[in-house]
């Protein structure tokens, strides 16, 4: 029997309330690159907003990430096979991943954006194979497959189309412009996300690091 996935891959919940455990798929941003994005958004969130305006709910950024599958509530006979699966899929590998964010954006582009992100200009290729890896390993666990294309990006805020949203997301992209944040991938872990009383907390089940395979290049 499959489990279909219950979010799109920006994580929206299409399903029904669930007391399950909320899970993703995803690689930690490393504590370089968390400090120094964390120094862009402090210098986006110093800037007064309007008279009134509603500020955007941003993410914690101890937890910085890159999702790779967005799996949502997930029974507990299913948490077994997906743990096998993520490390199946981090096995697979062929090793670390260098990654360079750059740039900044929404979903959806216009004036009223639902998220705001930074992006990844390069090791796009690698990425996209080790979320195609992980893929696989969570269809035979018993997932249903993801149909919505893999768009990689590192969420750090949710704006819900309130009006601000568009000036913060202009203030994130300046802040951006000609930012080059380089860095290593070398884990890959499956989590758990808890929410309430604040932005949510994302939990490590089980992490699994990316190693080189013997006569693998």
């Amino acid at each position: 029997m499959t489990r279909r996935p219950p979010h799109g891959r920006d994580g929206t919940d299409t399903s029904a309330a669930s007391d399950a455990r909320r899970l993703f798929v995803g690689v930690p941003l490393p504590a370089e690159a968390a400090v120094e994005i964390t120094r862009i958004v402090d210098s986006v969130r110093a800037m007064p907003l309007p008279a009134g305006a509603r500020d955007v709910r941003w993410v914690r950024l101890d937890g910085l990430h890159l999702t790779l599958r967005f799996l949502g509530p997930t029974p507990e006979d299913l948490l077994e096979p997906t743990v096998a699966a993520v490390e199946r899929a981090a096995a697979s590998a062929t090793g670390p991943i260098e990654l360079e964010l750059a740039g900044a954006g929404t979903f959806p582009p216009g004036r009223r954006p639902r998220a705001l992100w930074i992006g990844i200009n390069g090791g796009t290729d690698a990425l996209g194979e080790l979320a195609t890896r992980t893929e696989e390993a969570l269809v035979l666990a018993g997932w249903e497959p993801e149909h919505r294309p893999f768009r990689p990006h590192l969420t750090l805020a949710r704006s819900d189309g309130v009006a601000s949203g568009q000036l913060v997301a202009d203030r994130l992209s300046e802040a951006m412009t000609d930012r080059r944040i380089q860095c290593t991938i070398d884990e890959l872990g499956l989590f758990e996300s808890i929410t309430g009383g604040g932005p949510a907390r994302y939990v490590p089940i089980a992490r699994y690091g990316l190693r080189p395979i013997a006569g693998r290049e």
